[in-house]
Protein backbone atom coordinates (compact mmCIF):
# COMPACT_ATOMS: atom_id res chain seq x y z
CA UNK A 1 0.00 0.00 0.00
CA UNK A 2 1.39 2.98 -0.93
CA UNK A 3 2.08 6.00 1.06
CA UNK A 4 -0.62 8.46 0.13
CA UNK A 5 -3.33 5.96 0.19
CA UNK A 6 -2.48 5.34 3.83
CA UNK A 7 -2.57 8.97 4.55
CA UNK A 8 -6.01 9.34 3.42
CA UNK A 9 -7.50 7.10 6.04
CA UNK A 10 -8.82 8.28 9.12
CA UNK A 11 -6.60 7.09 12.46
CA UNK A 12 -9.12 4.09 13.36
CA UNK A 13 -9.15 2.80 9.84
CA UNK A 14 -5.58 2.54 10.30
CA UNK A 15 -5.78 0.79 13.78
CA UNK A 16 -7.86 -2.07 11.92
CA UNK A 17 -5.19 -2.27 8.59
CA UNK A 18 -2.93 -2.15 10.59
CA UNK A 19 -4.35 -5.15 12.77
CA UNK A 20 -5.11 -6.95 9.55
CA UNK A 21 -2.06 -6.54 8.16
CA UNK A 22 -0.42 -7.78 10.92
CA UNK A 23 -2.13 -10.59 11.11
CA UNK A 24 -1.76 -11.82 7.34
CA UNK A 25 2.13 -11.20 7.91
CA UNK A 26 1.81 -14.23 10.54
CA UNK A 27 -0.21 -16.24 8.72
CA UNK A 28 1.92 -15.60 5.41
CA UNK A 29 5.12 -16.26 7.47
CA UNK A 30 3.25 -20.08 8.56
CA UNK A 31 2.80 -20.75 5.27
CA UNK A 32 6.18 -19.95 4.27
CA UNK A 33 7.38 -22.72 6.58
CA UNK A 34 4.92 -25.51 5.36
CA UNK A 35 6.01 -24.15 1.88
CA UNK A 36 2.65 -22.82 0.38
CA UNK A 37 3.72 -19.82 -0.67
CA UNK A 38 4.53 -18.59 -4.22
CA UNK A 39 5.46 -15.07 -4.10
CA UNK A 40 7.82 -14.96 -1.45
CA UNK A 41 8.43 -11.07 -1.91
CA UNK A 42 5.33 -10.82 -0.48
CA UNK A 43 6.64 -10.61 3.34
CA UNK A 44 8.84 -7.35 2.80
CA UNK A 45 5.71 -5.90 1.17
CA UNK A 46 3.70 -6.25 4.57
CA UNK A 47 6.29 -5.26 6.72
CA UNK A 48 6.69 -2.12 4.58
CA UNK A 49 3.15 -1.36 4.63
CA UNK A 50 2.96 -1.94 8.62
CA UNK A 51 6.21 0.41 9.08
CA UNK A 52 4.37 2.99 7.12
CA UNK A 53 1.44 2.87 8.76
CA UNK A 54 3.09 2.68 12.40
CA UNK A 55 4.80 5.96 10.86
CA UNK A 56 1.83 8.07 9.98
CA UNK A 57 -0.33 6.92 13.27
CA UNK A 58 2.93 8.01 15.33
CA UNK A 59 3.34 11.29 13.15
CA UNK A 60 -0.06 12.33 14.15
CA UNK A 61 -0.26 11.23 18.12
CA UNK A 62 3.22 13.74 17.85
CA UNK A 63 1.57 16.41 15.43
CA UNK A 64 4.09 16.56 12.88
CA UNK A 65 1.61 15.87 9.96
CA UNK A 66 -2.06 16.91 11.97
CA UNK A 67 -4.83 14.80 12.97
CA UNK A 68 -6.62 15.07 9.70
CA UNK A 69 -6.41 12.75 6.77
CA UNK A 70 -4.51 13.85 4.26
CA UNK A 71 -6.55 14.50 1.11
CA UNK A 72 -4.65 15.06 -2.02
CA UNK A 73 -6.53 17.54 -4.20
Amino acid sequence: MRLDEIRGKDDADLELLLEKTRRDLFDFRFKSVTGENERPHTAGEMRKTVARIMTVLAERRQGIRGEQPHVSE
